[in-house]
């Protein structure tokens, strides 16, 4: 799995880097082994060839058929159940040629290394006994037969061995990994150095914007580019944090000022002499009130001015649905166990009780449930009335958004109860759903982080 850190990322990166930087090398390294190799074992015995053509031509020495490194016999004399190696007999042909020697076939084959091999190389070497010893034994006999036309074949008996590559590739591996121990690990510590502050950002990033205190600043450290966007975040927080404050306010001021003649209203409402009218001038002003309460808790929400408390979700709950019960509402609710939890109590009650409310609006009635899990808590509100279209299951969030399209607040309120419980819900965590039910109705669910 791809690794989601900055320094993880690096850190693969560069060690998939380093990876494919020492395959080539290793590849080029047993290419340019393998060639090494084919000149070690052919050149020599194209020279030792190539002069002992010229001794016996010159008439100065005869290649022996039973005894000498170069030995001429009739047939090839190579077992066919030998493997054969073409690349050498190849390169072989090519060194001959440099040598001024023309051959017929080539035939090679390679085979375990014997005594009788020991004692051929102790009688044909011009090395000491303790010169071989260090060499060490070869692995195995490289027999190569050259046919020499007309005058038979040429036989030739090397050491051979076959497991340098595998040396190679152990000694790569260990400077691998070396370059892993100096390379990864000044780098994970400069990658380490600049991720710290930038996870201390993103922390206050998230954090900035929930409510509760003042957000502190973050600390100034990393590189300079880093420490540069930390101070930027800082001064941005603090002209945001000046904004919304000036922002709570004008909020006030407002709704102070819209209050006063509400108030007067209702004091003026009182000496209308008509029970009809006066009751409607009424109402009209309560709804007024309503709907100004509903306009600044949205605009406040975000740095509400209520603590944390912890409390019972369930008792929080059923205090909600009694509340409406008490109204002669039909909500039901089923008996919870004990929920502890952190959280701000007038919020979420609110954002509850206007989940009920349209509830009870659009379906007559409510049930209302509280399902505990792991890691989220589900508070349940299900109707069994019309249901929203499932396309418009988003839209009725949007401030002042209703499916009614008349403007009479018994039928389709003002479009700020949906949108203001789920800005409540999220400032704590949380998020607010809507579903379809199955046989008509609509659920909506609160879920809190635990």
């Amino acid at each position: 799995m791809w690794p989601r850190s900055l320094a993880g990322q690096m850190a693969v990166l560069i060690a998939l880097a380093l990876l494919v930087a020492q395959m080539v090398n290793l590849a080029l390294a047993l290419r340019d082994r393998a060639e090494f190799r084919l000149a070690q074992a052919t050149r020599p015995v194209a020279i030792r060839v190539a002069d002992a053509l010229d001794r016996e031509a010159q008439g100065l020495r005869t290649i022996p058929r039973d005894r000498g490194r170069i030995r001429r016999s009739d047939v090839a004399g190579i077992p066919a159940t030998l493997p054969r190696m073409p690349d050498i007999a190849a390169e072989l042909r090519n060194q001959l040629r440099e040598q001024g020697v023309e051959v017929g076939r080539i035939d090679t084959g390679a085979r375990r290394w014997t005594a009788m091999d020991d004692a051929v190389v102790a009688r044909n070497s011009s090395r000491s006994a303790r010169q071989r010893r260090q060499q060490g034994r070869p692995d195995q006999a490289l027999l190569i037969a050259i046919e020499q036309p007309g005058h038979g074949w040429l036989s030739v008996i090397v050491p051979w061995s076959d497991n340098g590559g595998m040396r190679l590739f152990w000694r790569l591996f260990a400077q691998t990994l070396i370059l892993y121990g100096v390379v990864l690990l000044p780098v994970l510590w400069i990658v380490r150095r600049i991720s710290r502050p930038l996870r201390d950002l993103t922390a206050a990033a998230q954090r900035f914007g929930r409510g509760g205190d003042a957000p502190a600043a973050v600390a100034v450290r990393g590189p300079a580019d880093i420490a540069s966007l930390v101070q930027s975040f800082n001064a941005l927080q603090l002209r945001v944090t000046a904004m919304l404050d000036e922002k709570d306010r004008m909020l006030g001021a407002i709704g102070h000022d819209l209050r006063t003649p509400l108030a007067a209203l209702r004091v003026r409402v009182e000496s209308v002499e008509d029970d009809t009218d006066r009751t409607r001038m009424a109402e009209t002003i309560a709804e007024m009130n309503r709907t100004l309460d509903d306009i600044l808790s949205l605009a406040r929400l975000g740095r509400p001015s209520e603590a944390l408390t912890e409390v019972d979700l369930a008792a929080l709950v059923d205090a909600v649905v009694e509340d409406f019960r008490d109204l002669g509402q039909d909500v039901g609710f089923e008996e919870a166990e004990r929920l502890r939890m952190r959280l701000r109590p007038s919020l979420i009650r609110r954002a509850i009780r206007n989940l009920i409310e349209n509830a009870v609006k659009y379906g007559g009635a409510a049930e209302v449930r509280l399902v505990p899990g792991t890691t989220m808590v589900r508070i349940e509100v299900a109707d069994r009335g019309p249901g929203i279209p499932a396309a418009r299951l988003t839209d009725v969030f949007e401030a002042f958004t209703r499916l009614e399209t008349s403007r009479n607040r018994d039928t389709g309120g003002i479009g700020l109860g949906l949108a203001l419980a789920r800005t409540i819900v999220r400032e704590a965590g949380g998020d607010v759903r809507l579903a379809n039910r199955d046989g008509g109705g609509l659920c909506a669910t609160i879920e809190l982080p635990r």
